[in-house]
């Protein structure tokens, strides 16, 4: 057995029998590609890769080999690879060029196929197979007019272009985790298609003092789980994002707030067809803040004002709004009964109803419950967020 196959589908099957040719060209970050092909490879796709002459001086085929499990292309020969793979429908699922340099861009653009990656572009998009491309460049090279034009250009012909980050000085090539994203969302069902999707997470944190806060428990897990799940599943994904000690997707634009006085300033700007509110948000903030730390010497009396509640609010601006319902010690009718007053009181689509007891762990206990009816969907993170996207689909 090949070593590429003791991590197939190492965790997921949500690219099984899929096909990835993924082009490598010479830019240094196609030192970045072994990790990647690793990544797609744990979740069931078969790739082969695709070097350039550039890209072999930067990457050996033989640690390409291990990785993949195939013996990169690296010449065209008399057996027509180019054709081979990426000719027909029938040849593969996803042309991906990962790293694409500036010269790479601008020579498909203009139909130049004289390497044996810009060869196999040619003959995708003449073929009718998904191409995706991830630039990897100096920023000043990315910012030249011929090099934005060429990726208008092929962004007329339906070219997905994935990333770059740009820091002010290169435009890095995306993220893994970004590329593998993509990936999913190309290969699909994008149900969610152009539909604008936010979800609003992590904690509120009032602040006492410059020490001391109010807060809940809340690691901003589910509400990443649902941002990343809505984007690859088509959505144009929003995350605004409280306190957290989750790892923020660098692909989803990313929106910070502090206290629910911070998160009711932004209510105005919602203008979604769906919102997501998995936050934990205070019902409280102390009645004045103090500068500086408390001592802790003496003891001190807290007074508390009530905050605002965001659910209304968010309600006035979108027609599809899930709220969650964090209990602890309830039965399951319980449960049910507060989640469906929730969504009486302030006209929800659904609420999610959890006992607070699974916070921070990688599944989830929990109940979509509507104005008359109510589901178990309890498994991984994941698993819980594609069942409430499954319900939006059909609310939308």
């Amino acid at each position: 057995m090949h070593p590429s196959q003791e991590i197939f589908c190492e965790k997921s099957t949500r690219l099984r029998g899929k096909t990835i040719v993924m082009g490598i060209t010479g830019s240094i970050a196609a030192t970045e590609c072994f990790g990647t092909i690793r990544e797609l490879i744990r979740h069931g796709a078969d790739v082969y890769p695709v070097l350039t002459e550039a890209a072999a001086k930067l990457v050996a085929p033989d640690a390409l080999e291990f990785a993949s499990g195939h013996r990169p292309v690296t010449e065209l020969t008399g057996r027509t690879e180019h054709i081979d793979m990426v000719g027909s429908s029938l040849s593969c699922d996803l042309f991906l060029i990962y790293p694409a340099t500036a010269n790479t861009v601008s020579k498909i653009a203009c139909g130049i196929d004289d390497t044996t990656v810009t060869s196999m572009a040619t003959v995708a998009l003449g073929a009718g197979i998904p191409v995706a491309i991830a630039p990897a460049m100096h920023e000043s090279m990315y910012r030249n007019p011929a090099v934005k034009e060429n990726m208008d250009r092929l962004r007329s012909w339906g070219v997905h272009f994935i990333g770059p980050r740009t820091d002010g000085v290169r435009a890095k090539v995306a993220s893994r985790d970004e590329v593998v994203a993509w990936t999913f969302r190309m290969l699909s069902n994008n149900y969610l298609a152009g539909k604008r999707l936010l979800v609003i997470g992590g904690r509120s944190e009032e602040p006492i003092d410059s020490m001391r806060i109010i807060t809940n428990r809340s690691t901003g897990m589910m509400a990443v789980a649902l941002a990343e799940r809505a984007f690859e599943r088509g959505a144009d994904v929003e995350l605004w994002m409280g306190g957290c000690s989750v790892e923020l997707p660098d692909y989803i634009p990313t929106r910070r707030f502090a206290t629910v006085s911070d998160l009711v300033s932004m209510v105005e700007s919602v203008d979604h067809d769906i919102v997501l509110v998995p936050a934990a948000l205070a019902d409280f903030t102390p009645h004045e803040f103090t500068e500086g730390k408390i001592s802790s010497d003496d003891g001190f009396e807290l007074g508390l004002d009530p905050v605002p509640k965001v659910l209304p609010l968010i309600r006035s601006r979108c027609d599809v709004v899930i709220g969650f319902k964090a209990e602890s010690g309830l039965t399951r009718q319980q449960l049910v009964d507060r989640a469906r007053s929730r969504i009486e009181k302030y006209d929800l689509a659904a609420v999610v109803a959890n006992d607070i007891d699974v916070v921070g762990m990688k599944s989830s206990s929990a109940i979509l419950v509507t104005s008359d009816s109510d589901k178990d969907i309890t498994g991984t993170k994941a698993e819980v967020s594609d069942a409430i996207l499954d319900f939006c689909v059909k609310r939308t």
